[in-house]
């Protein structure tokens, strides 16, 4: 290891790793393409994948540092070009260590010009207890554009017994449209038995999630279609709840319960008729997914 490598690696341990991430899509005649990426660790992302025709490019976030720890800033910046389409997740399921006192802090800003459609469907957070975590997303929609998006979220090591009985946990979303807001969000979480336990907290479930799609309004028939998803669900807990709420252009669904597979599995099929719905193609699950 060099002196400058050396140095590298001490401030990052002493300072927290400051990553960067920035991918502009552009289509090119009829095909989506990455035409800049620019990255500094510990993010990365793989070549694009085209498993459903080179309309579509699949895209996988990598963080080769294994985890969140206080102190981490990470920035990620995503831009589609019009008409691009993308479909972005994460290579594993996110890591948020505890912390000794440093806040870790995730910025995403998105840019989705005219005619694109970005999928942004990251693999679930982790987030231990002790942890200190912000998360700020907002998204610059063009008019003709649309968004998918979701967050799912595990409060402590729970297949430890690993309650979050201390930290704090933040999510803030906001999705623009024309300098209007179209949704935002604002969640706040601190670690504690009260918040665990209360009806309008976490209600004993370490599990929580958000799906919103956001971009054209949705008919009432799809609304009940979405419904009536968790009864045909093949893992969903009984004990979870669910709410979907139609949006002035789009749809909000929650889930709280004790599964990430089985939110994932609710979104996947929400995702699947949003595809059928408006774009006339069945979902196509990133090969990152399968085990």
């Amino acid at each position: 290891m060099t002196e400058s490598s050396i140095a590298q690696h001490t401030n990052n341990v002493q300072n927290g790793w400051h990553g960067r991430l920035n991918l502009v899509y552009a289509n090119r005649s009829g095909a989506t393409q990455i035409i800049h990426n620019q990255i500094q660790a510990p993010l990365k992302v793989q070549r694009p994948f085209y498993p459903e025709g080179k309309e579509v490019c699949h895209s996988v976030i990598l963080h080769t540092a294994g985890g969140v720890v206080g102190g981490d800033r990470l920035s990620l910046n995503f831009h589609l070009q019009a008409n691009a389409k993308a479909l972005i997740t994460t290579a594993a399921a996110g890591k948020i260590y505890r912390s000794s006192g440093q806040l870790a802090q995730q910025n995403i800003d998105i840019q989705v010009d005219s005619g694109a459609n970005l999928e942004w469907l990251p693999q679930e957070n982790i987030v231990f207890d002790g942890a200190m975590y912000r998360q700020d997303l907002r998204v610059e929609l063009a008019p003709q554009a649309c968004i998918l998006l979701w967050e799912i979220t595990r409060f402590g090591r729970t297949a430890r017994g690993e309650k979050f009985l201390s930290g704090e946990w933040r999510s803030h979303t906001e999705i623009w449209q024309q300098n209007s807001p179209l949704w935002i969000d604002r969640q706040w979480l601190k670690g504690g038995e009260k918040m665990l336990e209360s009806p309008h907290g976490l209600a004993g479930k370490p599990v929580v999630a958000t799906l919103a799609w956001v971009g054209e309004p949705v008919t009432a028939e799809l609304v009940e279609k979405v419904r009536a998803l968790q009864c045909e669900a093949t893992i969903y807990p009984v004990n979870s709840t669910t709410g979907v709420t139609r949006l002035p252009k789009g749809l909000l669904c929650r889930y709280r319960g004790s599964s990430t597979a089985a939110a994932r599995e609710w979104f996947v099929g929400i995702w699947h008729l949003l595809r059928l719905s408006f774009s006339e193609r069945p979902c196509c699950l990133p090969r990152v997914w399968i085990k």
